[in-house]
């Protein structure tokens, strides 16, 4: 038997500090989780068992290879999944740092990482390292570890955020995917209507310069346009820019942000598509958080901090209100008009059986296969549609262009 002096959080999330004998290390670890502690380190009394474990982290370190400097959503990812198998297997918490800071694919995550294991070894708590990080671990990252600290499930908190990553980083992967071919048959589009005013209109202007003819109205229309164009294009470019720059930074404001929210709701057909894609990551995080034993009034206001949509952000804030004074959660969402009648009776049914996370869930899942739906439904339409258009307006330049030509023909033939 060995003598382990440990560091550790109890439920509360206060710091204990004290000795326990055992025959090996796990021994004594899974000891102090069955307690309900959350180890932060552990190591033998001198010559025992071999060296303390922040040597043998110290012993795996090597030459570092990073592959990029920034933060990705997939190294967030990788990085709650490794932490939750880590401590899930009965490794400290200091430990599981320092193993995962060693193949970490980002060099900025590293140095995060690092600074995590500093700020824990001097007296901090996990969640508590991790705020002074805002720009790389949000508020749902804080306030899920804080739940998994106070109640002793900090692995299997941080394997369900893992999962809510995972579908997010998924799904927002599909979204991207589907939006690719659309996208690249516009800029072709539209590339072809500017090679065709730029480069083969001027050139049959020409033309029909040298005959003394009165050009059709058409013909005059596009060959004036062509002229604006061509004497004004770094002009135009140029203005487009700005208004583009200018329409972001008004975005960038509080008000604009809401009005360009508000815009986007109104819209008619992808109107519907924001709506559910806002009130879909709205279902998710609450998923995430109910599952994870964080309380309904916490969970609303950190999606309410989360959700990045003034709108919602607003109607959550009134919910919380509604559920502070004592209404059921149901209640509220019906009150506020904006989520779809289905999501209340679900979320009203979730609060009656005590199975609130799981109708989130099941409510997450329906809007992911409706976006999906729409996208799709939007890839197959989007194609004819721009093929008629941009048929339709390279065919009313050739008509216009080839006019004349009869005009010349019928001139000639006579």
């Amino acid at each position: 038997m060995a003598n382990y002096f440990y560091i550790a959080r109890d439920r509360i999330g206060n710091k204990v500090n004290g000795a326990e004998e055992g025959a090996n290390q796990d021994e004594v670890i899974n000891r102090l989780q069955a307690k309900g502690f959350v180890v932060v380190s552990i190591a033998p009394e001198a010559g025992k068992d071999g060296p303390a474990p922040a040597d043998t982290g110290a012993a795996i370190k090597g030459k570092l290879s990073f592959k990029h400097g920034r933060i990705s959503g997939l190294d967030l990812t990788v990085f709650s999944r490794q932490l939750a198998t880590l401590l899930g297997a009965g490794v400290t918490i200091l430990k599981s740092l320092s193993i995962i800071s060693q193949q970490v694919a980002s060099k900025r995550l590293y140095f995060v990482i690092k600074d995590l294991e500093k700020n824990m070894e001097a007296g901090l708590s996990f969640h508590e390292a991790m705020a002074k990080h805002p720009e790389v671990f949000s508020e749902l990252w804080v306030h899920l570890v804080e739940s998994g600290e106070a109640s002793g499930n900090l692995a299997v908190v941080l394997s369900r955020l893992a999962g809510y990553l995972e579908r997010y980083a998924g799904f927002k992967k599909k979204i991207i995917s589907a939006l690719i071919y659309p996208a690249i048959l516009f800029v072709a589009g539209i590339s072809a209507l500017l090679f065709m005013t730029i480069k083969i209109i001027p050139t049959f202007a020409e033309i029909f310069g040298s005959f003394n003819i009165q050009l059709p109205f058409l013909t005059v229309v596009l060959i004036g346009l062509s002229k604006i164009i061509r004497g004004y294009f770094l002009l135009i470019i140029a203005v487009l820019g700005v208004g583009i720059w200018l329409i972001r930074r008004f975005i960038l404001t509080k008000k604009g942000k809401r009005k360009y929210e508000e815009f986007l709701l109104k819209l008619p057909v992808f109107g519907e598509f924001f709506h559910t894609l806002i009130v879909e990551r709205f279902a998710s995080e609450m998923s995430t958080l109910v599952e994870s034993g964080v309380p309904i009034l916490y969970s609303l206001e950190i999606s309410e901090r989360s959700v990045d949509n003034l709108v919602l952000g607003e109607i959550i804030r009134n919910i919380k209100d509604d559920v502070r004074a004592g209404k059921s959660l149901g209640l509220s969402l019906e009150k506020s008009n904006f989520f779809d009648p289905m999501a209340v009776q679900m979320i009203n049914i979730g609060e009656e059986i005590g199975e609130l996370s799981n109708m989130f869930k099941r409510l997450n899942v329906f809007y992911q296969e409706y976006l999906d739906t729409f996208l799709a439904r939007f890839t197959a339409m989007f194609e004819p549609i721009m093929l008629v258009f941009i048929g339709a307006a390279i065919g009313i330049m050739v008509i216009g262009m080839f006019l004349p030509v009869f005009e010349i023909s019928q001139i000639g033939g006579k």
